[in-house]
């Protein structure tokens, strides 16, 4: 049986990340303890081990979400405790009332979730007085304090690769797909080859999704972040190079769904035509020179000329055949395109 995809994820967590994790749970459990001694340190481990997440930003973050939500469920259970006594319902009761709390002033999920689990646990751990629930919350004040530190002391994750990689297989794949399209243009196409020229072109718009995902978590990773200044000028180049290809993966996708929608076979006949192809080829050429520079090639794709191929945009004469539609819209993307890559406002 395999399992369900949502209990596993298509990559591991970086073995630095777990070792970080448990190295604040035993330090919080160990500091916690001494500080606050008593019951069992159960609340400093769980905020170190909760706060501890791949970036600086969202540590702080979780941080803040689990010392607000704890306060908030403590200060819920002693007070629906020295109302109603130390009765069993009184545990479900507060679980109810602190999620109407949260609900009430809008706090987010996490947040909700932590003030009901905090004022359920200070209740059925078995005591509700003013003295055990400050301890509850100085242990994860504490809890939350080390796990911040930690993340933030040893090596705090800069998540730059990831999007480098991902950009990288976008210009590649874009770059495959003008030739693709180059290569189309002028010979004679089956149905069945025309669909699967579609098919291709249209994974761009996922990976197009998936690069910028991958380029915000990464721009996440550097906020708070000791070690962000050195890599922030990469981001910012990378950020630049996605704003580029955006525009061109659209133009791309609209110009293959141009040549399936209006495909004859008298098309191979056009100059025009093939010298909309050449075009295509270069600008294929320039997209892997814009990614070459910009450091954010595919390892597996081959190195391109370091010279510009779209060194000026096409002029042809009015098409006399019956193509023209087809001719200006290509022509008109390719203008796009030719903008895109240079550079040009």
């Amino acid at each position: 049986m395999r399992f369900p995809a949502a209990i596993r994820t298509a990559r591991r967590a970086p073995l630095l990340q777990v070792l970080k994790s448990a190295g604040a749970t035993v330090a919080a459990w160990v500091i916690a303890g001494w500080l606050v001694p008593g019951q069992l340190p159960v609340f400093a481990a769980i905020a170190a081990l909760l706060v501890v997440q791949p970036s600086v930003n969202q540590s702080l973050s979780k941080a803040l979400e689990r010392s607000i939500g704890v306060i908030a469920g403590v200060v819920i259970a002693v007070l629906l405790s020295l109302l109603l006594g130390p009765r069993s319902w009184v545990v479900l009761a507060a679980v109810v009332v602190a999620m109407l709390v949260a609900w009430i002033f809008r706090a987010s999920p996490g947040t909700g979730n932590q003030v009901a689990i905090s004022a359920m646990l200070v209740l059925a751990l078995g005591s509700s007085s003013p003295g055990y629930a400050l301890d509850r919350v100085l242990e994860t004040l504490i809890g939350a304090t080390i796990g911040f530190v930690v993340n933030v002391l040893v090596v705090p994750p800069v998540l730059t690769a990831p999007a480098r990689r991902d950009i990288g297989l976008l210009g590649s794949e874009l770059a495959a797909s003008l030739d693709r399209l180059a290569d189309a243009l002028p010979s004679v196409r089956t149905p069945a080859e025309l669909q699967e020229l579609m098919v291709q072109v249209r994974l761009l718009r996922p990976m197009k999704d998936a690069a910028d995902e991958s380029l915000s978590t990464a721009e996440e990773s550097l906020a708070l972040n000791p070690r962000g200044s050195r890599h922030r000028d990469d981001l910012t180049a990378l950020r630049a190079l996605l704003d580029r290809l955006s525009p061109v993966v659209t133009q791309v996708i609209g110009m293959t769904r141009a040549y399936f929608d209006h495909y004859d076979d008298a098309l191979t006949d056009d100059p025009t035509v093939r010298a909309i192809a050449e075009q295509l080829r270069r600008a294929g050429h320039d997209v892997r020179l814009a990614v070459q520079v910009a450091d954010a090639v595919d390892e597996q794709a081959p190195r391109t000329s370091a010279v510009p191929g779209l060194t000026t945009p096409l002029v042809v004469r009015p098409p006399a055949s019956d193509h023209w539609v087809l001719i200006g819209s290509l022509m008109e993307d390719l203008r796009r395109i030719h903008g895109e890559l240079a550079g040009e406002p």
